[in-house]
């Protein structure tokens, strides 16, 4: 009841919720500092997070963040995004790039096979 006399003041009187609040402020901090200035802020929070808890820190959230979008959409989920992304990057760079790729890779395991061989 308190929240809905809450809504109905922030209409009448002017006065405002905790969440309005958060929602006018964050818009208005968006409006005057743009994109650049959360991509900056998020920077430096991501440096110093990684400094205070290490690179575990971040694989430990991954693999949680990971564990629960395989709980809600299934373990089939990762393949349609799958399959999503690689349409966007076919749209984007075209055949080509695959090609290129498909063969720098081959390469690649080409030169360590060989190098395996020599080393033994």
């Amino acid at each position: 009841m308190a929240i809905k006399r809450r809504a109905w003041m922030s209409r009448t009187r002017g006065a405002m919720t905790v969440a309005e609040a958060g929602r006018r402020g964050g818009a208005t901090t968006a409006e005057r500092h743009g994109r650049e200035f959360y991509e900056e802020i998020g920077r430096k929070g991501g440096k110093t997070t990684a400094e205070r808890r290490g690179s575990e820190f971040f694989e430990e959230i991954g693999r949680k963040g990971g564990e629960k979008v395989k709980e809600l959409y299934g373990p089939h989920f990762y393949g349609r995004i799958g399959k999503i992304g690689g349409d966007a990057l076919s749209m984007k760079y075209g055949h080509e790039h695959f090609e290129e790729i498909g063969k720098r890779g081959g390469q690649k395991v080409a030169d360590l096979v060989a190098k395996g061989r020599q080393a033994s």
